[in-house]
């Protein structure tokens, strides 16, 4: 269920890192996580009260799918939140798990800038 309606949906990110090492036999020596939130101010400066997103359901798979194949990657999962946010909320936690830290945070990065530019569209909605 990476696509997300509601907050209380969201993982709980002690939790996921939890359950990622522990499934993990051994093999992962680095965990990352991105967490995405809300922020109160455009990338312009200009304050917003929230966002409203949309998630291509199949480009976000594709791109996990992607990331899966990268060597020494053992877990990639992304959690996007969909509909109307408010500044704070988390949006999006993106969570990468491999070998050495070059792997990992190599894909990490990938798949996070594929994401944000071929999967989510924001609206950003001003102050009033």
């Amino acid at each position: 269920m990476p696509v997300i309606k509601k907050k209380e949906e969201m993982p709980n990110l002690e939790e996921l890192t939890a359950e990622i090492i522990r499934e993990d036999k051994g093999q992962i020596g680095m965990l990352l996580t991105h967490v995405g939130v809300v922020r109160g101010t455009s990338r312009n400066g200009a304050r917003v009260k929230g966002v409203k997103v949309r998630v291509d359901e199949t480009r976000l798979s594709e791109i996990l799918a992607e990331a899966r194949k990268k060597e020494g990657i053992f877990y990639v999962e992304a959690f996007l939140r969909e509909g109307m946010l408010s500044v704070g909320e988390v949006l999006m936690i993106l969570a990468v798990a491999g070998d050495f830290r070059e792997n990992v945070i190599d894909t990490l990065r990938a798949t996070l800038d594929a994401i944000k530019a071929q999967v989510t569209t924001k609206e950003e909605l001003p102050e009033e």
